[in-house]
């Protein structure tokens, strides 16, 4: 994939918003909603909000082909995917094997085609661009790293009731947080209050 940057903003829908980078494309994508106690957090609510997710940096995919209700569900199923099989590696447990085979069904797709410009020197992607192709992209994707060297580095937030999942990708492979400016913050001011009441 073309992307070099990963990230979005996240939003609560108790009030307030902030920054996750997951380390990885197929990560920010399981971050966009869920099933049972996660779909208070669901954005692809239609068609026209996948192929908006899509559009945005890092990834950049305008598709040219109107996003059906198929690949909507499709994209939801691999986003479950994802997330559970993240969450297994993170746990160290063996794969499920429904991820597992959902992950493998959608990077059997056809994936997008990158397509060098006239000018030789920018990127883009072939047409006609479906969201599919996009959805088999983040799938050879968690393939690539669960599978790859930084498999070991894939973490839940160490928060409290955060299942923020995220690849380590720093140097030092010491990152805990889902972002220090939430979960990070939050350690450090329960210490500091913990440390103050022994006093």
């Amino acid at each position: 994939m073309r992307a070099s940057t990963t990230g979005r903003v996240l939003h609560d829908p108790k009030g307030g918003s902030f920054r996750f980078d997951a380390g990885a494309l197929c990560l920010d994508f399981a971050h966009t909603g869920g099933e049972g106690r996660y779909a208070v957090f669901e954005t692809l609510h239609d068609p026209s909000d996948l192929a908006e997710w899509l559009a945005h940096p890092a990834l950049g995919v305008v598709v040219t082909q109107p996003v059906t209700d198929e690949e909507l569900a499709a994209a939801k199923a691999l986003r479950q995917a994802i997330w559970i099989a993240a969450h297994d590696r993170a746990a160290d447990c063996a794969p499920d094997a429904a991820a597992v085979a959902a992950i493998n069904a959608a990077a059997a797709q056809a994936p997008l085609t990158p397509e060098l410009a006239a000018d030789g020197t920018t990127v883009g992607w072939a047409r006609p661009v479906r969201a599919g192709q996009a959805l088999s992209s983040m799938a050879r994707e968690m393939i690539d790293l669960l599978s790859g060297p930084l498999a070991h580095r894939i973490r839940e937030c160490a928060g409290d009731n955060c299942p923020l999942v995220f690849v380590d990708s720093s140097r030092p492979g010491a990152r805990r947080w889902c972002a220090m400016e939430r979960c990070g913050n939050r350690h450090k001011l329960r210490a500091r209050r913990a440390r103050q009441a022994e006093v």
